[in-house]
């Protein structure tokens, strides 16, 4: 099970250099998967800074919605298809929770070792987004309500976690940002309509012991 997880398919559309095309998969996201997206700002065409949104000290380059703002996220394809034939290197960002996959984030180097020690315990995950910087687990989609009253029930949650629910976002492969490329650690197994995920629950739980037991220290969380 952990070979058929960790495998990297091709899902999606390939362009003459074997990745997706980035409205393909936009439109695999929204209208086959139900999940409701925008484009994201680009990278500063200009290279005067790692994002062309008006923050000098943006801290997700390249990774936000900006113009149209969050809440314009669908699944309508016929405005995914307007918004990457106008817009065709966009970033593609995921709105999530709702009926959508919600994420819990950690850093890369984190992730990667927190991920091999759930392989070795046979848990099994769902989807794992990567950037150069940080990969974000997909888990189903939760309650700010239920995410408290799961952090406050923990004697000890890294800080560095990201928690991407209800109102948040989060940058979907193949994008390009300021951070670099955005791909699939876990890609999706193909044949639903949407992938499985596991419940935000069993990932925290695991995430935290893994670290725990891999004796990550402090500074890299």
């Amino acid at each position: 099970m952990r070979e058929i997880l960790g495998r990297r398919r091709r899902l999606l559309p390939q362009r003459s250099d074997g990745k997706p095309e980035l409205i393909d998969a936009a439109l695999t996201y929204a209208t086959q998967w139900q999940w409701p997206v925008l484009p994201g700002v680009a990278a500063d065409p200009q290279g005067h800074s790692r994002c062309s949104c008006p923050d000098p000290d943006c801290t997700v380059p390249g990774a936000h919605p900006f113009d149209p703002g969050l809440l314009a996220a669908t699944t309508d394809g016929r405005m995914v298809r307007w918004w990457w034939a106008n817009r065709p290197a966009a970033p593609i960002v995921l709105a999530t929770g709702g009926h959508a996959p919600c994420a819990v984030s950690l850093p890369a180097l984190a992730a990667a070792r927190a991920l091999k020690a759930l392989d070795q315990t046979g848990m099994r995950l769902g989807p794992v987004v990567a950037s150069p910087a940080r990969w974000a687990i997909l888990v189903k989609p939760y309650s700010m309500e239920q995410l408290g009253e799961l952090l406050y029930a923990k004697d000890f949650v890294p800080g560095s976690l990201r928690f991407h629910g209800e109102g948040g976002y989060l940058a979907l492969p193949p994008s390009e940002t300021g951070q670099g490329e955005t791909r699939w650690e876990r890609a999706p197994l193909p044949g639903s309509a949407s992938p499985w995920v596991p419940d935000v629950e069993a990932v925290v739980d695991a995430v935290v012991e893994a670290l725990t037991r891999t004796g990550v220290s402090a500074p890299e969380f």
